[in-house]
């Protein structure tokens, strides 16, 4: 067998270890470090737990008879499990691939960390383990990024009954909405229309879910700046871009691991979860049977949207 191929299938510390090239760096490592994780793409991964194993080397700038023992000048494993954790509180991911390369990315915001290997393996898929592994150097010009999430903009977050999506001067309202100089995120109400029932909860979350993102689509219809998204990822970039979504709640609400009661599907609910987990700087209900909405025939001025109802 080839040095490549063994290295393939060696623990991430003899790679870290064999490709070091002539100037090997300090490494640091966690190894069999268990969790309890929901994650996969197929549907009979859901709603369940599977046990994975991450195995993580870091590759570090400085050397250790330089930290003169004090733990706040050295990547601290803390580090490592942060970066865990951080990854899977986010979101409900998928993909071994794209956990991973959350924690790698993770981890890299340190500005001590040269290189990552991380390895993720799936103990409960039969007698073996399912896997991926990543290798990760920082991109040039090394940014904090949690810094930047920190400096992220906070939206404006607006839930419009059916009544407010059909009204005559709803161009109006967004235009105004738009003078409020912050990212607007629309959320809507379940079109006044029946839908199936199932025998099932999970089955009838998702088809109150999908109710929900047909209303998205009528609103989308009624004005171009109207653009509907649903992962976290275009919502981020929307609101960088100024642009007006409008939020298809599916993805974000069977990812969410944050404690969201799986039972909750009722619109204004889930805007104001929506609201919550955006930090928004406020939120806007029009025509909803709420004491903090605003009339159905009214529209706020600037100071109101600013300051929230």
């Amino acid at each position: 067998m080839s040095d490549e191929i063994s290295q393939a299938f060696t623990h991430p510390s003899e790679r870290a270890k064999a490709t070091a090239g002539d100037m090997p760096r300090d490494r640091i490592s966690m190894t069999d470090h268990i969790r309890e994780v929901e994650i996969g793409a197929f549907q009979a991964e859901r709603g369940i737990t599977q046990k994975i194993q991450f195995d993580v080397v870091v590759e570090v700038e400085t050397r250790a008879e330089q930290a003169i023992d004090d733990v706040d000048r050295i990547l601290s494993y803390d580090t490592i499990v942060e970066a865990i954790d951080i990854a899977l509180q986010a979101e409900r991911v998928n993909l071994l691939e794209t956990l991973a390369a959350r924690i790698a990315d993770g981890i890299l915001e340190h500005p001590l960390a040269a290189r990552v290997f991380v390895r993720i393996g799936k103990l409960d898929r039969g007698p073996y383990t399912l896997g991926v592994e990543i290798v990760r150097t920082p991109p040039k010009g090394r940014r904090r990024l949690r810094l930047l999430a920190e400096a992220a903009p906070h939206p404006i977050v607006v839930f419009l009954s059916n009544a407010a999506i059909a009204r005559p001067d709803l161009s109006a309202l967004l235009d105004r909405l738009e003078e409020a100089d912050a990212p607007v995120i629309l959320c809507v109400d379940t079109p006044d229309l029946a839908h199936p029932l199932a025998d099932h909860a999970m089955p009838q979350r998702r088809i109150a879910l999908l109710a929900i993102e047909q209303g998205a689509w009528v609103l989308a219809a009624r004005d171009p700046r109207c653009v509907v998204v649903e992962s976290r990822t275009e919502l981020d970039w929307a609101m960088k871009q100024g642009q007006i979504s409008v939020w298809a709640p599916s993805k974000l609400v069977l990812d969410a691991v944050d404690g969201l009661d799986t039972s909750v599907t009722e619109p204004l609910a889930l805007t104001r979860w929506l609201a919550d987990a955006f930090e928004a700087q406020s939120l806007l209900i029009f025509g909803a049977n709420d004491p903090a909405a605003f009339p159905a025939d009214a529209l706020p001025s600037r100071a109101e949207i600013t300051r929230g109802a």
